[in-house]
């Protein structure tokens, strides 16, 4: 091999050959070593990412599964109640007034509507008279089990020979505004205000 005019010796001709090898391995690991090793680095990343995704999501099925079973059971049993839209209130007071048509007497007064985001409380306190503590007991097992969500808060009995048991209690009807119209006395929802 000739350069320059020049015959290169054997040890150059073999120091050339290293020093090529060396460039095309520099070249090698720096435009496809290290290009290949972070596609697969990044690759793996993004796998791990996808499989933790995909783990919590299984997780959630899961859950999903356990509570539709769990609703499943509930509306087999009877325990479902329903949520009625906005403004729902002459259904709710025909409920009353129907599970309470056994008493002797009975009061209902309604306190004002609250509203937090979708969710519509109508709190009433009621106090009516029976005969006897099983008619007591059948009424607010109607109005805590009822077709309409209540929450039964508080509860004083008291007995009278004469006039019979008498109930004094809060409760508490839970309506929605998904299907709801609002109206004048629809409040402000009370996240929105703070």
């Amino acid at each position: 091999m000739r350069f320059m005019s020049r015959e290169f010796k054997n040890s150059e001709k073999l120091l050339l050959t290293f020093l090529a090898l060396i460039l095309i391995g520099l070249f090698y690991y720096r435009f496809i070593d290290i290009p290949v090793r972070d596609a697969i680095t990044s690759a793996e990343a993004d796998n791990a990412l996808i499989q933790s995704e995909m783990d919590m999501l299984e997780i959630r099925i899961m859950q999903l599964r356990g509570i539709r079973d769990n609703l499943t059971e509930m509306e087999e049993s009877g325990e479902l109640t329903y949520m009625p839209s906005y403004n729902s209130s002459k259904a709710e007071v025909a409920f009353l007034n129907e599970i309470l048509a056994d008493t002797i007497v009975y009061t209902i007064t309604f306190a004002d509507v609250s509203r937090s985001g979708n969710q519509i409380r109508r709190n009433f306190t009621l106090q009516f008279q029976t005969r006897n503590y099983d008619e007591a007991r059948r009424v607010m097992a109607r109005l805590s089990n009822g077709k309409y969500r209540c929450l039964v808060g508080d509860i004083r009995c008291s007995m009278d020979k004469e006039k019979g048991v008498t109930i004094n209690t809060t409760a508490t009807f839970y309506e929605t505004m998904v299907g709801g119209t609002p109206d004048a006395a629809l409040p402000l929802d009370s996240a929105e205000v703070k």
